[in-house]
């Protein structure tokens, strides 16, 4: 999802409850603060020897701890609002992918992408997803699109060889 599209959505829905689901029917706790929006700019030389760059919002999720127990979610208007005064701070890059950080006792830290969204009577739910890591020069590397999306099991050789042309 685009930040523009985060945007639209929750200025659509600003009187529903904003809820994140994290892994399947697993939800960030209605005790949770945004923390940190990152406006990050990457500038990365892949495997193949190819250089990319782009731009991400990243959006920082945190559970209070004081807060335990609390039943009342953050509403997308106050979510709106709390981007909007980031956005006076620091301009958004409106065409740069969002995502989420977030981490919890039994959850890695991890920044999530958004998935999709679904509204659930009075709330906004906010799906979010680990994206895997992938071999970016599979037609330099010789990786076939269904190796690069296997497992590696630990012990076994990555995909691309040493003194290869990449990696």
């Amino acid at each position: 999802m685009k930040t523009q599209e985060l945007f639209d959505v929750l200025t659509h829905n600003q009187g529903k409850s904003l809820l994140f689901e994290y892994a399947p029917n697993l939800l960030v706790g209605a005790n949770y603060h945004i923390t940190e929006v990152k406006h990050v700019t990457i500038d990365a030389i892949d495997c193949g020897s190819n250089a990319d760059a782009w731009k991400e919002t990243i959006v920082q999720l945190w559970e209070s701890p004081s807060e335990l127990g609390k039943t009342e979610y953050m509403s997308a208007y106050k979510a709106l609002g709390i981007l909007k005064k980031v956005g006076q701070m620091k301009a958004y890059n409106f065409d740069s992918e969002v995502k989420f950080e977030y981490s919890n006792a039994t959850f890695h830290t991890a920044q999530l992408f958004v998935n999709d969204f679904e509204i659930k009577g009075q709330h906004l739910i906010i799906k979010l997803a680990v994206e895997k890591t992938d071999c970016k020069a599979k037609e330099m590397c010789g990786v076939s699109a269904s190796e690069s999306t296997e497992t590696v099991a630990a012990g076994e050789e990555p995909c691309c060889a040493p003194g290869g042309n990449c990696c």
